[in-house]
């Protein structure tokens, strides 16, 4: 399957599921053999990417929104030069999103959702402070005006973060209210449930995410700085979601702007001055042969395994 038959489709949506055995059948079963990528399940909800030709991604979003709670399923749809997942994958997991709270409800315990079209009031308003869920790599590329970065370097240590310094934060005789954002709305959705658990009540949460945003809100209007770092094969995209100026280490997976790729730790396909010091020869030896094998495959018109940037589904 090439060309525009390939429709991809980002989904997500925190509902209880009271059998996610029962649900990843479901799903499997739906998918068939015409679509591929990746689904997660948990109790929380259903998370995932796909990609097939649109009839079978529309038949599949169908019969997941006749599923009990699933009725309003966020989903982000794009068109694919070539299908980017090699299998279909279903899994059970705790959670959709790890954060490791499996305990945590947004589907009924979830923050204020807030519209593209409203975002720049919120986070325009002084007694308003602007977090970013996403981690150290993402925001570094692209951020709010004035969002406070946590730099994890995972999800999970998101509620670490929270209570050794953003907690401060919020430790004043007028608490202020809290906007919180990331890629596509799962991680900023889930961070706001958190802390609503955690005593904080005035709590808000883009919806759609970024993306959103970046597809709504005009680029003159806009409070977006920088490049929002996707979980595909464009690494970046800027307003009305148009390719970034970012490429990806193939050997760290980190992005990359101009200043890394001239450095000289940069090697394409091999090494970035954020892992150069961290690898072994043998290491780059082998994503050396890596890279040539993509090259060679590239040459034939074919696929290799080697050249995406992978198939597991993440906010």
């Amino acid at each position: 399957m090439t060309g525009a038959s390939v429709q991809v489709a980002a989904l997500y949506q925190f509902a209880s599921v009271s059998d996610p055995q029962a649900v990843r059948d479901r799903l499997t079963a739906l998918c068939g053999e015409e679509v591929r990528g990746t689904l997660l399940v948990a109790r929380e909800g259903i998370n995932g990417t796909i990609a097939g030709s649109g009839p079978a991604i529309a038949r599949v979003l169908a019969g997941i929104r006749t599923m009990p709670g699933f009725e309003a399923l966020e989903v982000k749809t794009a068109v694919a030069d070539a299908m980017p997942f090699y299998r279909m994958k279903v899994r059970v997991k705790p959670e959709i999103v790890t954060m490791g709270q499996p305990d945590l409800d947004p589907s009924r315990d979830a923050g204020v959702y807030v519209t593209a079209e409203d975002w720049n009031a919120l986070i325009s308003d002084p007694d308003t402070i602007v977090i970013d869920t996403r981690n150290d790599y993402e925001g570094a590329i692209g951020a709010f005006e004035g969002a406070i970065q946590p730099n994890t370097k995972s999800f999970r240590d998101f509620p670490t973060w929270f209570e050794t310094e953003g907690r401060k934060l919020l430790d004043r005789p007028n608490p202020p209210k809290v906007a919180m954002y990331c890629t596509g709305g799962i991680r900023c959705e889930k961070s706001t449930a958190y802390l609503k658990a955690q005593g904080v009540a005035d709590v808000h949460h883009l919806q759609g995410g970024i993306l959103k945003y970046l597809e709504t809100v005009p680029e003159a209007e806009s409070l977006w700085r920088g490049e929002c770092f996707v979980f595909d094969e464009r690494v970046a995209v800027g307003h009305a979601l148009a390719p970034g100026t970012h490429s990806l280490c193939r050997a760290c997976r980190m992005p990359l702007g101009e200043a890394e790729r001239a450095s000289e730790c940069f090697v394409e396909g091999v090494s970035c001055p954020h892992c150069h010091d961290t690898r072994t020869e043998a290491q780059r030896a082998s994503y050396r042969e890596r890279h040539r094998q993509v090259a060679l495959a590239e040459l034939k018109g074919i696929a290799h395994v080697g050249a995406k940037i992978g198939e597991d589904a993440r906010a």
